[in-house]
């Protein structure tokens, strides 16, 4: 089968096409004919050697989100069977419960072979059915950043209907972010340097709309959107660097999630005590978090933001793309 493969990870140039043995049926493992897969930023960082501990081999397959075709299963499998469309959760051990360690170990795309080649083995318990009103590219978007998304607003965040959510850009985790939320009956606040985003982010649902780069104080501008109250749960997508200015803007007794590691700084976190703040790190979520976003997607007809697809051929190219970050939602690879 054809594969791209990490190289030496000394950025985006070290991506190479390769043959690699198709995977065999093994128990309890499904075989996927890959239709689709997806980018996230972390992509980039293992390109740059950095993130995690950098001693994943060169031949190691990208990407930990994609959607496919189970076409063999091994014994003991009766979760999915043959025909099925089926996602994985990226980290392919975190069944339920909380996050432990070693659950890296079986990663998608970093400490396991992800997505990115025409046939995937994936265990079968981390797998979770599509949805029948998506498309494959559709599909695709949903395991990394729709369970980060669902688990800021839903486990973390207890996000409940009449809640204001803030989500800072609009990359793909954010707008699931938006989406789940209005889904779930919130008023949203979202962030962005574009004006043409922005726009684009009304039509999908958003309420407040600021523009942080005309709009430098934008923590003052979400306080003076609502009221004085601040926003309820959010979604910290970009790190510790803007982390001050999420507290100031969030409500009392706000729920945060710090999910991006984008920009770095030393945040002054008074705010996070003096307004009883919960700030929690998410990383990712469980088999079963997909699966409850899923019923969310399947009950909501929620049809996730595809920005651009590119072909299997021209995948260093959906790369770049991402790293221009000129993207609304997901960049997406077709395989098929």
């Amino acid at each position: 089968m054809k594969a791209w493969e990490i190289g030496k990870q000394d950025g985006i140039a070290a991506l190479r096409m390769a043959e690699q043995k198709d995977p065999e049926t093994t128990p309890g493992h499904a075989v996927i004919k890959v239709h689709a897969s997806a980018l996230n930023h972390r992509d980039l960082m293992i390109m740059q050697k950095k993130y995690g501990a950098n001693v994943r081999p060169e031949t190691r397959v990208p990407l930990s989100d994609g959607a496919g075709e189970v076409i063999a299963i091994g014994t003991g499998v009766t979760n999915v069977k043959v025909g099925d469309r089926a996602v994985a959760n990226m980290f392919a051990n975190w069944i339920d419960g909380p996050w432990v360690p070693g659950l890296f170990s079986a990663d998608y795309g970093n400490t396991r072979d992800g997505w990115g080649a025409e046939r995937l083995s994936a265990p079968a318990a981390s797998l979770a059915i599509i949805p029948d009103h998506l498309s494959w590219e559709e599909a695709a978007s949903v395991s990394s950043a729709g369970v980060t998304a669902w688990n800021n607003l839903y486990v973390l965040g207890h996000m409940k209907a009449g809640d204001t959510v803030l989500v800072l850009g609009t990359g793909g985790v954010s707008i699931w972010g938006l989406q789940l939320a209005k889904a779930g009956g919130a008023r949203v606040a979202i962030t962005s340097s574009s004006d043409d985003k922005l726009a684009r982010c009304k039509t999908l649902g958003a309420d407040i709309t600021v523009n942080y780069k005309t709009n430098p104080d934008w923590d003052k501008a979400i306080l003076d959107a609502t009221g004085g109250a601040g926003a309820d749960v959010i979604l910290e997508t970009v790190g510790t660097g803007t982390l001050t200015r999420s507290l100031n803007a969030a409500a009392f007794g706000a729920r945060v999630g710090l999910i991006g590691g984008l920009e770095s700084g030393q945040p002054q976190i008074f705010a996070l005590i003096s307004k009883n703040v919960i700030l929690g790190g998410i990383t990712v979520g469980s088999v079963k978090m997909l699966k409850d976003m899923l019923a969310c997607v399947t009950a909501t007809k929620i049809k996730p933001v595809v920005d651009k697809v590119f072909a299997f051929a021209d995948m260093p190219k959906a790369y770049q793309y991402l790293d221009s970050g000129e993207h609304i939602g997901k960049v997406v690879i077709k395989h098929s």
